[in-house]
């Protein structure tokens, strides 16, 4: 594993990026309309996406008798090496394709899925230069 990225879905990114920043004392290393990025360290990042953000992502696939009636409310964004066979490995162990493998415009490849219980997984590569 490079790093991990802990996102919570927000209503309201800058009040959850004050809160936040405050709680832990750190600055945003990332404050960009439609995702903050607060380092934890040791390769943890907790990022802060609107709920608009995540639906226009991922669209009507985060609806459903799985998740809570306001959808999904958190992911887990992992960046490792063949990130095509995690996330097989989650599918098969019972996860929901929501995206395929797929070049994303900040610079990683990044497949989603739905583990079961509602939270998103993302296992995602860095694209080569």
């Amino acid at each position: 594993m490079k790093r991990a990225h802990f996102i919570l879905y927000v209503e309201d990114q800058q009040s959850a990026t004050q809160f936040f920043s405050e709680v832990f004392e750190k600055k945003p290393a990332l404050n960009v309309p439609g995702m903050t990025e607060i380092e934890l360290g040791d390769g943890c990042v907790l990022g802060l996406m609107p709920e608009t953000g995540i639906r226009r992502l991922l669209g009507p696939s985060l609806a459903g008798p799985n998740l809570p009636a306001e959808g999904a409310r958190a992911e887990l964004y992992l960046v490792v090496e063949r990130a095509a066979a995690f996330h097989g490995r989650a599918l098969a162990a019972g996860a929901v394709e929501l995206s395929p493998l797929s070049a994303r415009d900040w610079g990683h490849r990044v497949a989603y899925s739905l583990a079961p219980g509602g939270c998103v997984l993302a296992f995602a590569e860095e694209e080569a230069p």
